[in-house]
């Protein structure tokens, strides 16, 4: 049987497991999030697998947590994810490398050289997963007492990929002459000043790097509020989403894709691709009982801090045996404080499961066989409630080996996802055009 559309996939890779108990599972690497040869060899397996892009999350905080909590946190210390990818597409051929930047605490000009020059050294390989930040704790590493608003973070966002992307247009595809014998290295007409000046941000240019192979890194991004949507619509190419189930992805997908419509975007121009934790066993219940034996692992410490943090509020003076008190709004992410309020009506939760179902993993999660597992993604394919998923791993290496050697075949078998790549760029990859320059023919 032909399949049209075939699944995307992308591996989540930082933390190496959003699963707090993950460094502790039997056989399981300690250290893999902070261990170049491990990450190296995860990176190497996910090509031979082909997929589609190795993803790296970012925190800008440590300290974003209760120290007994952090204490037994996997994520305290991870590579800065520019220097990581830069490693890794020395030692990869294919794979796309997705960074994410903060658009809150960087410069325009900073980060649209640090892609280009990923996107110039991978071939063509780079994305940037766009992010507001909503951790509080980060702030006060960038010389500020509070957070930046959430509107405002997302106004400054909207105008900052205008200036980046800008900045990528600096020059022409065929500026770059280097004629050694007329001694002309670049034509200056082919070089666009940006001198942009808006409410947020000024900013001269020219970047000083030539425009990148893929014309612009891929854009993704992160988020799932009404300013996110719409964010997702004008600019985004990848939409990396947390639904928590079929239903929600489908209706999330068709509000997305709708904005596209209205924006004149064709539908194919934007592929939305959920997390999803994969666990793969021989049989249902034994994926069942691997996922209870990473659950014991958490403790309830960092389950209540986990809690605390997709709630935005401090939830360790709560009555763990009871039902979840009202909890005040805050300037942290609004869609993570309403699915844990939703959670918690729908299944009438105690905060200590609550916690303990944050504390471990509490999004979308694939548990199964390699059939069952490859079922599921199929209808969320067939019913338009993704374009493929952002594999999260229970735990590496085995977690991961379970779905590369397993997971994967069973997908090909169905003809849902690729055997081959089918070219060179992470937009070949993901079926995306190269970008025109905006500034010149």
């Amino acid at each position: 049987m032909t399949v049209a559309r075939k699944l995307h996939l992308g591996a989540f890779m930082r933390p190496v497991s959003l699963h707090t108990g993950a460094w502790r599972y039997p056989g399981a690497y300690p250290d893999a999030n902070f261990n170049f040869a491990h990450l190296k060899s995860f990176a190497r397996k996910l090509e031979a697998a082909k997929f589609d892009a190795f993803f790296m999350a970012d925190h800008l905080a440590v300290l974003n947590m209760p120290v007994e909590a952090l204490r037994r946190s996997h994520t305290v210390t991870s590579f800065e994810p520019f220097t990581l990818l830069s490693a890794l597409a020395a030692v990869t051929d294919r794979i796309g490398l997705v960074a994410t930047a903060s658009t809150t605490f960087e410069q325009p000009y900073h980060i649209a050289r640090r892609f280009a020059s990923l996107d110039h050294i991978s071939g063509g390989r780079a994305g940037w997963n766009i992010v507001t930040t909503a951790n509080p704790d980060a702030a006060l590493n960038f010389g500020l007492d509070d957070m930046v608003e959430h509107d405002e973070r997302y106004l400054r966002a909207r105008e900052f990929f205008d200036v980046v992307t800008g900045l990528w247009d600096s020059f022409a595809d065929d500026a770059f002459i280097r004629d050694v014998d007329s001694g002309i290295f670049f034509d200056p007409d082919r070089m666009h000043v940006l001198e942009h000046r808006g409410p947020e941000l000024k900013v001269r240019g020219p970047l000083n790097i030539a425009r990148p192979p893929q014309g612009w890194p891929v854009i993704v991004q992160a988020g799932q509020s009404e300013p996110g949507r719409q964010l997702a619509a004008e600019t985004a190419e990848v939409v990396f989403c947390s639904p928590r189930d079929l239903a929600a992805g489908q209706a999330l997908y068709a509000n997305i894709k709708a904005r596209l419509s209205a924006l004149g975007r064709a539908r194919d121009s934007l592929k939305i691709m959920p997390a999803a934790f994969v666990v793969v066993a021989d049989t249902v219940e034994e994926a069942r009982q691997k996922r209870l034996t990473l659950d014991s692992l958490v403790h309830y410490d960092s389950a209540i801090a986990s809690l605390s943090i997709a709630l935005g509020h401090d939830a360790s003076g709560f009555d763990p045996d009871a039902p979840l008190p009202p909890v005040p709004e805050t300037n942290a992410s609004k869609t993570g404080r309403a699915q844990v309020l939703k959670l918690a009506e729908e299944e009438g939760l105690t905060v200590r499961q609550l916690a303990q179902r944050y504390g471990g993993y509490s999004g979308l999660a694939f548990v199964g066989t390699a059939e069952t597992i490859a079922d599921e993604m199929q209808a969320w394919l067939d019913g338009e409630g993704s374009d493929g998923f952002n594999v999260v791993f229970p735990y590496l290496p085995q977690g991961l080996d379970d779905v590369v050697e397993r997971l994967v075949p069973a997908l090909q078998r169905r003809g849902l996802f690729r055997t081959e790549y089918e070219g060179e760029t992470l937009r070949d990859h993901l079926g995306l055009p190269r970008p025109d320059n905006r500034f010149f023919p």
